[in-house]
């Protein structure tokens, strides 16, 4: 049972609160004076506490209340502290809510509004312990583990991690696939950052920005005359990867040729130079990334079957950026690094906007928004982003009934149910304004 903590000088108020809350069913306990409170805060797991401001006959400044707030905050950081009271002014209401203080209830209070304000702060604070519990989690699994400098809060991150992870002491060739700017380049190094391979080469080849006449040259080599323009004998990617890794993002774009020559090498180890005959061999990891469907390619008779085979032992699927937005703001404010914090409504623009260019796209929005703000803090309209797409891709990306659906097995908990669907606790409340559901 969740436990109240009421600290008010006035018995009859006690008693209502005492009354209101038992009905919905808190345990409440009451304290007259802060020193009370202190003494069942001692002995008490106290989940949330309802604090008035004055606690002497004819105090109406609310100092006392102040006080004991700023105490309450440094001893119980953790504990919710809603306050209550009739004569507090505002501007020391707006400064402790600033400090912390979960809200504010103006005497006499409305006691649906209470009870909503109550159950959002106990929310919030279970959803803070889960977080903690991530972190923990996160911590304990990734201890002593190179992650390259990859920033993430999602569990879809979590879990493609700690996958690459088992996979990363292994030589089994890996396919990473997902959208153009989700980051799987990043992957690519994890595999190897933590790999028997880590202090050897790790060459990264760019399939997609090669001119196809020359792939074949840049991946195996050229002897001097091979082809025009070749005036000296050039070392090919897979020698200069000997014992380490070899990354080929955007493999689809390797031609048929090409890749026979690569089906060869991964199947012996073997390879010649254009314009030679020495047979030479190499002890290679291959990691390739695609944003294209590969098997619809094999269809089309673009990409050989039995390659594919081969360069996708185990298969590593990165979320598009839209799909874990539990990790834009944390990607956002390590583009900031620092020099600018984000207003409320541009993290919540952040969080709405659908971000085809995934988190290249963020990046650059990032920087644009750092090199144009003439405020320290970025405001929404600093980040250039479409509002119109932004929102309804937002609001309308869920239909009703599977918000409502998602509410019902949740049991009401926001939360919960937001995890559910794979978005943000705000970005699931925005949605229910949109369809007229109301807060559980």
């Amino acid at each position: 049972m969740l436990k109240l903590l009421v600290i008010d000088d006035n018995q009859p108020i006690c008693q209502a609160l005492q009354t209101l809350f038992a009905l919905q069913g808190y345990q409440v306990l009451c304290a007259r004076s802060p020193e009370q409170a202190w003494q069942l805060l001692a002995v008490n797991s106290i989940d949330l506490i309802l604090q008035d401001m004055n606690f002497s006959a004819g105090q109406m400044q609310g100092e006392q209340g102040k006080t004991l707030f700023y105490q309450l905050r440094k001893q119980y950081p953790d504990i919710p502290i809603v306050l209550m009271t009739a004569w507090t002014q505002l501007e020391m209401v707006v400064e402790l809510v600033k400090a912390g203080a979960t809200d504010y209830i103006a005497k006499p209070w409305d006691d649906q509004r209470l009870l909503l304000t109550v159950a959002n702060a106990l929310q919030l604070k279970q959803l803070s312990v889960q977080q903690q519990k991530f972190e923990q989690a996160r911590q304990a699994a990734f201890a002593g583990k190179d992650l390259c400098g990859l920033v993430f809060a999602s569990s879809q991150m979590q879990q493609l991690l700690q996958m690459a992870l088992q996979l990363a002491p292994s030589s089994a060739a890996v396919l990473i696939t997902g959208p153009n700017g989700a980051g799987k380049e990043g992957i690519a190094n994890v595999l190897h950052a933590n790999s028997p391979r880590r202090d050897k080469p790790f060459i990264k080849v760019n399939m997609g920005a090669l001119p196809g006449d020359l792939m074949e040259a840049e991946l195996f080599g050229a002897e001097a005359g091979a082809y025009s323009g070749a005036g000296k004998t050039r070392i090919g990617r897979f020698e200069a990867a000997d014992g380490g890794s070899l990354f080929l993002d955007e493999i689809g774009n390797l031609p048929l040729a090409g890749q026979a020559k690569l089906l060869r090498v991964l199947q012996t180890g073997e390879f010649e130079r254009l314009g030679s005959s020495v047979t030479r061999k190499v002890d290679v990891r291959l990691i390739s990334a695609t944003n294209t469907d590969l098997t619809a390619a094999i269809n089309r008779g673009e990409f050989r079957q039995d390659l594919y085979y081969r360069i996708n032992v185990v298969q590593l699927a990165l979320p598009a950026l839209a799909q874990r937005p539990d990790d834009i703001l944390p990607l956002a404010r390590l583009f900031l690094a620092g020099k600018k914090t984000l207003s409320s409504d541009a993290g919540q623009q952040l969080q709405a906007y659908s971000w085809p260019g995934n988190v290249r796209e963020l990046q650059n929005v990032c920087q644009r928004a750092l090199l144009l703000s003439p405020h320290s803090e970025i405001q929404s309209s600093d980040l250039g982003l479409p509002q119109s797409s932004g929102s309804k891709r937002a609001l309308d990306d869920i239909d009703r009934a599977a918000l409502e659906q998602a509410l019902l097995q949740a049991g009401g908990v926001v939360s919960r149910a937001a995890k559910q669907l794979g978005i943000s606790r705000q970005a699931l409340y925005r949605r229910m304004e949109y369809y007229g559901i109301a807060t559980p």
